[in-house]
């Protein structure tokens, strides 16, 4: 695992690649941050640089999808419940209870949040986007302060 920090107007991010594509973005300190992030290597390699260059693009309100190769690991409930999350479009929204009805496990939301707060790509697979049944914002592993901001960001009053 390779990986680089950068600068947000979130704060700080990791971004770390494994050799088969990116394996996740995180802020830093973040619910679900990975403990053993302090022992990969600071190292910037064409990927990373990618993945900086796109979030920079985002965040300045220039890139609505991002064009990076991820490298999943998780279960393939959580797999399935991530390739939903690429389905909601910029600016838009989702909802626990929806997700788990388009993957036709419709009792399945909790299931749904729990893999929704191990998505390791923020930002990049858009777990920003989903709320709960009635819009209200509920978790996000990196703040509701971020996912507001976020949020904003998209609907263009940031």
């Amino acid at each position: 695992m390779k990986c680089i920090e950068i600068d947000t107007p979130l704060g700080g991010m990791l971004i770390a690649e494994r050799d088969d594509g990116l394996a996740g973005c995180w802020f830093i300190g973040q619910r679900h941050f990975p403990a053993e992030a302090a022992q990969w290597p600071r190292i910037e390699t064409g990927m990373l640089a990618a993945a900086r260059e796109q979030l920079g693009a985002y965040f300045a309100g220039k890139l609505n999808d991002f064009d990076l190769p991820l490298a999943p690991n998780g279960t393939e409930f959580q797999q399935s419940v991530w390739e939903r999350l690429l389905s909601i479009p910029y600016g838009q929204r989702s909802s626990y209870g929806r997700i788990a009805e388009t993957l036709g496990k419709p009792s399945a939301s909790r299931a749904v949040g729990m893999a929704v707060g191990r998505n390791p790509w923020s930002i990049v697979v858009p777990c920003h986007r989903v709320t709960g049944s009635s819009g209200q914002l509920t978790g996000y592993a990196g703040g509701l302060d971020r996912k507001r901001w976020l949020l904003a960001l998209e609907s263009g009053k940031q």
